[in-house]
């Protein structure tokens, strides 16, 4: 890609033991940090149990950020469609759209915490069917195409039509997640909407998952239905943490990893590690293979460079943000990226650099004089 742009994507999850307002909070000052830092896009997530996420409404959570930031844009990371009536989906995403005045994207998916599912009765089985119903709904309400009439085994339209339009000509951004499953993917394709991808454990022989196979569903989809997909617009989200050196970047997220895996992946099959010193050499597996990107300036260009080459290039990074390392240590990453890294793929050195060495030729060629 000529130039690459960077986010954040907060779940958020946090470990228990913080009180849970407090830490509401704590991710609403980091979206002010990454406002001032230059961060081009916020996503947050819903989630319902588990105790970990406890942002239950992130449309409620960026209405908040909204009025502390200036600049970053800011998205649902994501609604889970099969819990809600995608009428109110829509409603709520225009509002945004307007109060944020055109920094909204409705990012969505299908939901991914089974005991979210259990609380509201759904089969899991059923959400991919419930998501491509009702993306299909909400994209018809969204841009005003006239009345829409519609009945399934579980939500009912009558003459269904929005009080506002998008803010802007170009309509609302929308985005579609995708993980493990090819669905995400190809009902991406299938609208023509972007995707957005998260980083997953790497298969043997492989340093970056299925990050290649899941952008070839997509093109596939998008051609069977008349689209062209732009990996300008392809996001992929990974977990990042940049600091002076790989030791020391280890050193402050070893023990917030091991709390996530022992605790929160645990709850999902993960088996736990036994020990610091297994959770290190578990963490160096996967900065070689790519799953994280961990280290120093210079090492996590290098992570990113390869990533952008195996998968055949996106056009913006969103950097996973994890409760690994504390506040300060979190902070000073999200600040040596956007002030180190992100300027050598973003475009932003080319002109003091370009500036310099035609001073430094031409003072080259003075001094001869």
């Amino acid at each position: 890609m000529d130039r690459m742009s960077f986010g954040a994507f907060l779940s958020p999850l946090h470990p228990l033991g913080e009180d849970p307002a407090l830490s509401l909070w704590r991710d609403l000052e980091l979206a002010e940090w990454l406002d001032r830092l230059g961060y081009e896009e916020l996503w947050v997530g819903e989630h319902h149990s588990a105790g970990w996420g406890t942002v239950g409404s992130p449309e409620l959570f960026l209405a908040t950020a909204a009025e502390r930031t200036r600049h970053i844009r800011l998205g649902t990371g994501v609604v889970s469609l099969p819990y809600h009536h995608p009428f109110m989906v829509a409603t709520r995403a225009l509002q945004l759209d307007h109060l944020t005045r055109g920094r909204f994207t409705l990012g969505v998916g299908a939901g991914s915490i089974p005991t979210d599912m259990h609380f509201l009765g759904i089969d899991p089985a059923d959400t991919r069917r419930r998501t491509a119903e009702s993306l299909d709904v909400i994209r018809q309400l969204v841009a005003g195409e006239g009345p829409v009439t519609r009945e399934t085994d579980w939500f009912r339209l009558r003459d269904a039509r929005l009080h506002l339009r998008p803010s802007t000509p170009a309509g609302l951004p929308m985005a579609v997640s995708s993980a493990v499953s090819p669905f995400g993917m190809r009902l991406a394709g299938q609208y023509g909407i972007a995707p957005l991808s998260f980083g997953i454990p790497p298969k043997p022989g492989s340093r970056i998952g299925d990050l290649v196979g899941q952008w070839q569903h997509a093109e596939e989809s998008a051609a069977e239905h008349g689209h062209k997909l732009d990996r300008a617009e392809w996001r992929v989200a990974l977990t990042v943490h940049v600091s002076e050196s790989r030791d020391r970047a280890l050193d402050e997220i070893v023990d917030g990893w091991t709390r996530y895996r022992n605790e929160y992946w645990a709850l999902l099959g993960t088996p736990p590690v036994a020990s610091r010193a297994e959770a290190r050499a578990l963490l160096e597996e996967l900065i070689e293979q790519r799953g994280t990107l961990v280290g120093s300036v210079d090492e996590v260009t290098e992570a990113i460079r390869d990533v952008q080459q195996e998968t055949g290039g996106f056009g913006r990074l969103l950097v996973n943000v994890m409760d690994w390392a504390d506040r300060e240590a979190t902070h000073r990453s999200l600040e040596l990226l956007a002030r180190f890294v992100a300027p050598r793929f973003n475009g932003s050195l080319k002109g003091v650099t370009d500036s310099y060495t035609w001073t430094a030729d031409l003072a080259r060629a003075l001094s001869g004089r």
